[in-house]
């Protein structure tokens, strides 16, 4: 079967996001007062194949484990949608 995984990676929240800080004082410099704690991240599309949906979700999580993130500085989240 074939898949669809569209992952999220952001830094953890205990973490300070510096470029998160960064847009937050530029939306304030140009006029935008009331945004707030802006944190920056990646989203990743990936199209896969598995034999099913157990198969692809551990997949997907291996490789976000592995590859994708930084367990250290990020967590992730991910939805699967089959094709």
């Amino acid at each position: 079967m074939k898949f669809v995984a569209e992952i999220d990676i952001m830094p953890l929240k205990a973490l300070l996001d510096p470029q998160g800080k960064a847009v937050t004082n530029t939306l304030h410099n140009i006029g935008f007062k009331t945004v707030e704690d802006v944190r920056i991240g990646k989203h990743i599309t990936l199209n896969l194949e598995a034999e099913d949906n157990k198969q692809v979700e551990k997949k997907v999580k291996e490789m976000c484990e592995k590859v994708l993130s930084n367990p250290i500085m990020e967590y992730f989240e991910y939805n699967i949608k089959a094709l």
